[in-house]
């Protein structure tokens, strides 16, 4: 026997009390569309103000509580669903933050890097600088991406020459610039 219009409201309790399907399966049918459409109005997205719903029928459902009242019943309907949208929404500004907070440290980490690679570089240029001249022509010519093959032909020297300009070359740039000569190796894989 379903739950009728004309039922008593404290007929309607006592049958949710006992756990009768029909009476809840009724009583969701009845409370269902009133509850989406509140709470929605509190989240703004139907899909998950369905979701509540759904969660706040089965938790009555699960639950173990006598309902004194058929207004009592629906007062804690909507209490229920007013909880889980406050803690839906608490739950989205957390992400919300946390989301925002990942960006950030992201973009911070993206300029400190950007401003160390400068600096790798500005210190690097300066020490290539230094180098002989035809250290210095091989060893640009590196770092612009060449082969050694491509260097040897560019320049007119052999590939011995070119390796031998190239492991002069780190060689002094490790005693001059240390560190940043390494972090420079690690970033490009030279």
């Amino acid at each position: 026997m379903g739950v009728r219009m004309n039922d008593s409201e404290q007929d309607i309790i006592q049958r949710i009390n006992v756990k009768d399907e029909k009476a809840f399966h009724d009583l969701f049918m009845r409370f269902r569309s009133y509850l989406v459409l509140f709470a929605m109005r509190r989240v703004g997205q139907l899909e998950v103000a369905e979701d509540i719903v759904q969660e706040v029928f089965i938790t009555v459902w699960e639950s173990k509580k006598v309902y004194n009242s058929y207004q009592g019943f629906k007062a804690y309907l909507y209490d229920l669903v007013q909880n889980r949208c406050l803690n839906y929404l608490k739950h989205k500004t957390v992400e919300e933050k946390y989301v925002s907070y990942v960006k950030v440290t992201e973009e911070e980490v993206e300029g400190e890097y950007d401003l160390m690679q400068e600096e790798i570089y500005r210190e690097l240029y300066l020490a290539v600088r230094e180098l002989p001249e035809k250290c210095r022509g091989v060893f640009e010519l590196h770092l612009e991406g060449k082969k050694n093959d491509e260097i040897a032909e560019i320049l007119g020297i052999s590939v011995l020459t070119v390796k031998s300009h190239k492991q002069n070359a780190i060689h002094f740039l490790k005693e001059r610039i240390g560190n940043l000569f390494l972090l420079y190796w690690y970033v490009h894989e030279i």
